[in-house]
């Protein structure tokens, strides 16, 4: 788990975050930043195509099992998708883009199919120690695409960065090779409607079943809000980074270095909360101290260039980050069905991540209408919708986890 997770923290940040400095770099206004740099919203659209990884084997790979199989053609296709995106280059913007969003759409599916195999391979009461430790490996993922990439961009060009990424993803695919499909048996069904019937329909008719329509209708409410303050960050990172007069070293030295080791504690002081007192418990402190961490970023806006309120910005902001991550993931695993696996967890984290990718996509404007600072405030006011629907779900979510734990 730790190497899958490695797996999937290494393409994210380079179709967003990373990505955004190099499109900086080549004359690329703000506002285009972050809307190219929003490939990473095919995250939160992958629950369209997550069926297929439920219900059909890829021909080629189907020696492999399903799982197995889906993962490694992903971890592939993004190795391609780098590969591509070196070669081209923002100089040839438009063929960029596109190979681009070759690499988020492969690193979504493979999520999809990390995200099954992880649900699949072990019981519930295990699941909290997996979630730990593919946060490990995601958070390493993102050291190398996020402190080193920008490091070694500062002495070679970006071109033979991403080359170099592509490279490390060889590590995952031969991980792929070796580790053991999981024993999940599922029935065959008779026909093609019953097929589409049981991999489209069931799915998402499933969850409504197995909770009330008010229950259902409020958590996927909550779900779509609740995120908002971290997602919306990540597309004008670096640019703003930038424009408070961070180096390139800088910036991966702190956020992507030290800041990583600071959200890996974060996971783990969150993982053992989990254990100690639930995941719905912890959400919910988890939440509030994520999105109030947003402010830390308002101290650089009077301290232009300063290490020292930037490692106290990137302290509070990874910590809350991290700790949020493993109530995150033990909640949604509970709300899956088995048989539904791949389908069920690909919607219910592709609709944590979409509003903040939305309005992530738009940040470049916010932010020149109204200044770092209004855009910041923003997402920290955005949690409130979040906090009342929590409150409204508290009691059922804690009969819930108490009548599991009975």
């Amino acid at each position: 788990m730790c190497l899958l997770g490695f797996s999937s923290g290494l393409p994210f940040l380079l179709v967003s975050v990373t990505l955004s400095l190099w499109l900086k770099e080549n004359g690329i206004v703000l506002k285009s930043i972050t809307m190219i740099a929003s490939a990473g919203m095919t995250y939160a659209l992958k629950f369209l195509w997550a069926p297929l990884l439920d219900h059909w084997q890829l021909p080629l790979f189907a020696r492999l099992g399903r799982r197995r199989g889906w993962l490694l053609f992903a971890q592939i296709g993004v190795i391609a998708g780098l590969l591509l995106m070196a070669l081209l280059t923002p100089q040839r913007l438009e063929p960029f883009v596109l190979a681009t969003l070759l690499v988020a759409f492969m690193g979504a599916t493979q999520d999809i199919a990390v995200d099954a195999y992880r649900i699949e391979i072990a019981p519930p009461s295990m699941q909290g120690a997996l979630v730990a430790t593919y946060s490990l490996g995601y958070r390493l993922g993102l050291l190398l695409a996020g402190a080193l990439a920008l490091i070694l961009a500062d002495h070679i060009a970006w071109s033979w960065v991403y080359v170099l990424m592509a490279v490390a993803m060889v590590l995952p695919v031969i991980t792929t090779l070796v580790m053991r499909e999981p024993a999940v048996n599922r029935s065959v069904p008779p026909n093609w409607r019953v097929a589409m019937r049981e991999s489209v329909v069931d799915p998402f008719a499933d969850f409504f079943r197995r909770y009330s329509w008010a229950i259902a209708g409020l958590t996927l409410l909550f779900i779509l809000l609740f995120k908002l303050p971290e997602q919306s960050i990540g597309s004008i990172f670096n640019p703003f980074m930038r424009d408070m007069g961070f180096s390139k070293t800088q910036i991966g030295a702190i956020t992507k270095i030290y800041g990583v080791w600071i959200g890996i504690a974060g996971a783990f002081v969150g993982g053992a909360a989990v254990a100690r007192w639930g995941a719905w418990r912890v959400l919910g402190v988890a939440i509030v101290l994520e999105s109030c961490s947003n402010l830390f970023y308002l101290l650089l806006l009077n301290h232009h260039g300063s290490l020292t309120m930037l490692t106290v910005a990137i302290s509070g902001q990874n910590f809350g980050e991290g700790l949020l991550g493993p109530p995150t993931v033990a909640f949604l695993s509970l709300l899956v069905n088995r048989q539904h696996t791949a389908t069920q967890y690909a919607l219910l984290s592709s609709l944590v991540n979409l509003p903040g990718k939305l309005l992530g996509f738009f940040a470049g404007g916010i932010a020149m209408s109204l200044g770092y600072g209004g855009y910041f405030s923003i997402t920290v006011v955005s949690v409130l919708p979040a906090m009342l629907v929590y409150v409204c779900l508290w009691s059922y979510y804690r009969r819930a986890e108490q009548a599991q734990t009975d």
